[in-house]
């Protein structure tokens, strides 16, 4: 029986979403997430979180390890389920339905959510058994149905653009991390998404690769491709962002352009996120000076934090929010790109 997918899910614009300067006047939001919950169990992550985004925007979403920002980001193309809520992208929308299994016209929903909003994780995925290129024309020959001829062409592109071209028939095995993470950056492109959802696509990274990967990423934020970036990247956040979201807790804190978020938050709640995480006095909006009261190293697997729980960064203690889940192993939930080419090769 065909679910009653009844009307478009209402959506509610914050104040502070305004549009970014590349934003075309009268632009429609290409992105809006409707009151996202998300449990694990009885561990409540995400507490009605809306985001609205424009075309040719690039938002960022900063918070402490456990915070939901990356259960946020994979609720956005279904790669968890909310549980409850509504996501629409590209006009293309879907509503939370944890208890149920979907219909067809669901799933087709789902898929063309997918194609629109592509994932750029954090250990790359590469196919280590194909080439730079193999990886590159994969999904658009299997899922898209591309000519292979349009695909090598487009893939070829998209590796100019990250500094690749020289690495097109290099197995990844041969790659520095950061050539990886810019192969991974080329394979989400060659989809030709409307929007690029990053993943703390720099922690996995040596520091002195990081650059190369935040450069690509800021070119493509002044040329207009509109992204939705988890980091703890502040450098980044400041210079590329229209928009920061802070999350604690599962709830947005604090959201609006960098030089208020970052520079002058008006929350508390950020400003000691950002006290801590900088390691430094952090300024109030009234020029005072916050200190902080200790200093934390924040790795995206920790678990969730809490203000009165002292930090222990030990490595063997990491697990983040998604431990709760008692169903699914979470390195299924990352290859949904893969069973895709898999049904692909089969038709």
């Amino acid at each position: 029986m065909a679910a009653d997918l009844g009307q478009r899910p209402a959506h509610r614009v914050d104040p502070a979403e305004a549009p970014g300067s590349l934003v075309q006047p009268g632009a429609r939001p290409i992105v809006k997430a409707s009151d996202i919950e998300k449990y694990f169990g009885t561990n409540h992550v995400l507490r009605g979180c809306s985001m609205t985004v424009y075309p040719r925007e690039t938002v960022t979403i900063l918070g402490r390890s456990g915070s939901g920002k990356s259960t946020f980001l994979r609720c956005l193309n279904l790669l968890e389920e909310p549980s409850a809520g509504a996501v629409e992208i590209d006009d293309t929308w879907v509503r939370a339905a944890p208890m149920r299994r979907r219909d067809r016209d669901e799933r087709e929903r789902i898929r063309r959510l997918r194609l629109s909003a592509t994932m750029v994780f954090q250990e790359f995925n590469l196919f280590p058994h194909l080439s730079v290129l193999g990886n590159l024309i994969e999904a658009p020959i299997h899922v898209k149905r591309q000519p292979r001829k349009e695909a090598v062409e487009i893939a070829e592109g998209y590796l100019e653009k990250v500094g690749l071209s020289d690495k097109r028939d290099e197995y990844p095995n041969r790659l520095s991390g950061g050539q990886r993470q810019r192969v991974a950056i080329a394979r989400a492109l060659t989809m030709q998404p409307k929007v690029l959802l990053f993943d703390e696509p720099t922690s996995a990274l040596d520091p002195s690769l990081v650059g190369e990967v935040l450069k690509v990423m800021e070119d493509l934020a002044h040329d207009g491709q509109t992204m939705i970036v988890v980091t703890h990247e502040m450098q980044f956040a400041k210079e590329a962002a229209d928009r920061v979201y802070y999350i604690e807790e599962g709830t947005w804190v604090e959201i609006g352009p960098p030089e208020q978020v970052i520079d002058s938050p008006r929350d508390i709640r950020t400003r000691q996120f950002l006290a801590r995480f900088l390691g430094s006095a952090h300024r109030h909006g009234d020029g005072s000076l916050h200190e902080p009261e200790e200093r934390i190293h924040i790795h995206e697997d920790e678990g969730p934090s809490h203000a009165h729980e002292p930090h222990h960064d030990h490595d063997h203690e990491a697990h983040d929010e998604r431990d709760h889940a008692p169903d699914k192993d979470r390195s299924d939930r990352s290859h949904d790109l893969d069973h895709e080419i898999e049904r692909g090769r089969h038709h």
